[in-house]
């Protein structure tokens, strides 16, 4: 996550590179007469806007007559540093940020530096309905909103009855060689998602709460164990120890029948579905003893939005079924309200999966010497 201290360090001459907004958006929502008006700042890629813009904000302004929601793109989030810094200095002064609501991942790094307002359920109701665990790692300012995780997809025609847990599935992996894929942690999340599994199967409850929330390196040591039990796995798994590069490469193999069984991204396997590319005999489920990493996204409020009773308004439709259905459909995110306030139709699209057991993965700094130290001990070995 950027650091406000980090954010502070870009200077005004990259003010030309600042966000646009959105054709859809029609400037500013501070403008006179917008009483009722709220902006979206949104910090991602364009299926995140898209879904603002075509799904949740048309459903919202009709449930609410009089409201105008509009967006704020930074595309891929290239400029956070510099939206932070800018943040932080409209706080300072007591002036609204030109937002009123952020869809970004530097949600904790704004929170942590007092730049967003509290919520609780008293303000947006429906977060009633969002797991306590879940709520309580916005740490009182992040507004879960969607989810995904990473999920073990395996290939039905080939597989009758998929590892239920952890020390099952690295059985299954033993006993079926060159069927298991997954790629190297530093090129994505579900390749990090399996070995920090392995990794957590020999650390004590208290060990993972620290390093899934702070930086401690003296913990790595007990990542040995682990590291021994995925440098044994080289021989089984695909092509005797090739890992692939990235979550798409896997996804790509079990749709070709290159392999049998993999940890896949919820959203990326449900929507290759629906877009053809993966076949509905890939199947998924979930492990446990444990699960398998996920993590919501987080809506954040600025401190000095003068328009917060409006965004509160927003972020609690956001959470009503209705608008975790839109989600669910548009994106494939998971829901984060409890499955059963939902339509079974919602909660059909993740059957297999569950939604509400979100188990965090490291700490940044702990996950990239995570990632560094697989490439020192597992492949070859």
């Amino acid at each position: 996550m950027l650091s406000v201290a980090a954010a502070a360090t870009v200077t005004l001459a990259l003010a030309g590179c600042a966000p646009t907004t959105s054709a859809s958006a029609g400037g500013d929502s501070q403008s006179a007469g917008a009483k009722g008006t709220v902006t979206v700042f949104i910090s991602g890629d364009t299926n995140i806007q898209t879904l603002w813009q075509d799904a949740l904000i048309p459903a919202f302004e009709k449930a609410n007559p009089g409201t105008t929601v509009k967006t704020t793109l930074d595309l891929h989030g290239e400029h956070d540093a510099q939206t932070l810094a800018k943040l932080a200095s409209a706080t300072k002064a007591g002036d609204a940020p030109g937002y009123d609501l952020i869809d970004s991942g530097f949600i904790q790094a704004a929170g942590d530096s007092g730049l967003l307002t509290k919520v609780s359920s008293t303000t947006i109701p429906n977060l009633a309905s969002v797991p306590s665990t879940t709520v309580a790692a916005g740490k009182g300012y992040g507004i879960p909103y969607r989810a995904s995780s990473v999920l073990l997809a395996y290939d039905s025609t080939k597989v009758s009855t998929p590892p239920k847990t952890l020390d099952a599935l690295l059985a299954w992996i033993k006993a079926n060689p060159g069927q298991f894929a997954y790629n190297s942690p530093s090129t994505g999340g579900a390749g990090g998602a399996f070995v920090t599994t392995v990794l957590d199967r020999y650390l004590s409850d208290a060990d993972r709460t620290t390093l899934e929330t702070k930086y401690d390196k003296s913990l790595e040591s007990k990542w040995d164990r682990g590291f021994t039990t995925l440098a044994a796995l080289n021989s089984s798994v695909y092509q005797k120890g090739v890992y692939p590069n990235g979550n798409q490469q896997v996804i790509d193999l079990l749709g070709s029948g290159g392999i049998s069984m993999a940890p896949v991204w919820s959203d990326q396997v449900i929507s290759a579905q629906d877009n053809g590319t993966l076949p509905k005999t890939i199947k998924y489920t979930q492990i446990s003893d444990p699960a398998f990493t996920g993590s919501p996204s987080y809506l954040g409020i600025p401190k000095t939005s003068t328009h917060a009773a409006i965004a509160e308004k927003l972020a609690d439709y956001v959470l009503s079924p209705a608008g975790q259905a839109l989600i669910a459909s548009k994106i494939a995110g998971y829901p984060v309200v409890k499955v059963d306030g939902l339509k079974a139709s919602t909660v059909a699209k993740f059957s297999g999966a569950d939604p509400n057991n979100l188990r965090p993965g490291y700490y940044s700094e702990t996950a990239s010497d995570m990632s560094n130290l697989w490439d020192q001990k597992v492949p070859g070995q």
